[in-house]
């Protein structure tokens, strides 16, 4: 997360005036598919930084710029409907979005998501969530990059990976990590475990399963991404 390309409001473009913005909060959850997709066409890829505030400062200026024929918003998601594992990529799209059968053939779930603006990270917080919102899943950035485009007229979907179940809390309680840059702060969370030494394995294996789920999700975009120019053209 040093790494100053991840900073907020970091685009970075595979081809000038790219047809498809991906936008992802922090750089887990794009490196997978960076990785994937290499110089492929038709692809920006923006770092927003977590949170609803960071996205919509993001999104803002990257649309300020340039004007993709449309927007996904990508990332980790957590889990509130009891039936989504980890690594079950689900999606929410605009009325009669162009990708929509792309990106079910690519694997993708239709969900609802609920836009929070803090972090979900006990399994009550997910079962109320549950009840109040009748959403499936919930992530930070989403709601508020789409109101953007519907604003702008700017086609839209979100395409998300369940990084933590419904029924799993995480190890730690990352809100309290997070800067109002929207960015996890290192020597916070390396203060929190250190704190919390007997937190270590479960971070661990929370660090192996949302890998996995970033690799799930970068297959999903990079088959919607793959033929992109022949579903614009």
């Amino acid at each position: 997360m040093s790494d100053p390309k991840a900073q907020s409001g970091s685009v970075e473009a595979l081809l000038p005036a790219a047809p498809i913005l991906f936008a992802f909060a922090v750089r887990e959850e794009l490196e997978p598919f960076r990785r994937r997709i290499g110089n492929a066409t038709g692809a920006t890829l923006l770092l927003t930084g977590m949170g609803p505030g960071s996205a919509e400062r993001a999104i803002r200026q990257a649309l300020a710029e340039a004007t993709p024929r449309c927007v996904l918003t990508c990332g980790f998601a957590g889990g509130l409907d009891p039936s989504l594992a980890a690594g079950t990529v689900i999606f929410e799209a605009d009325p009669d979005f162009f990708l929509t059968a792309r990106i079910q053939a690519a694997g993708a779930t239709p969900a609802r998501f609920h836009c929070a603006d803090r972090v979900a990270t006990t399994a009550a917080e997910k079962r109320a969530l549950r009840l109040t919102t009748g959403a499936d899943a919930v992530e930070m950035e989403s709601g508020v990059i789409r109101a953007v485009c519907r604003e702008r007229g700017i086609p839209s979907a979100t395409v998300r990976v369940i990084s933590d179940p419904a029924g799993e809390s995480l190890p730690l309680d990352f809100n309290r990590q997070t800067g109002t840059d929207g960015r996890l702060q290192l020597r916070q969370l390396a203060l929190a475990v250190a704190g919390s030494p007997g937190k270590i394995p479960a971070l661990l294996r929370f660090a192996r399963q949302t890998r996995a789920a970033a690799e799930r999700l970068a297959g999903v975009l990079a088959a919607v991404n793959v033929r992109i120019a022949y579903e614009i053209n």
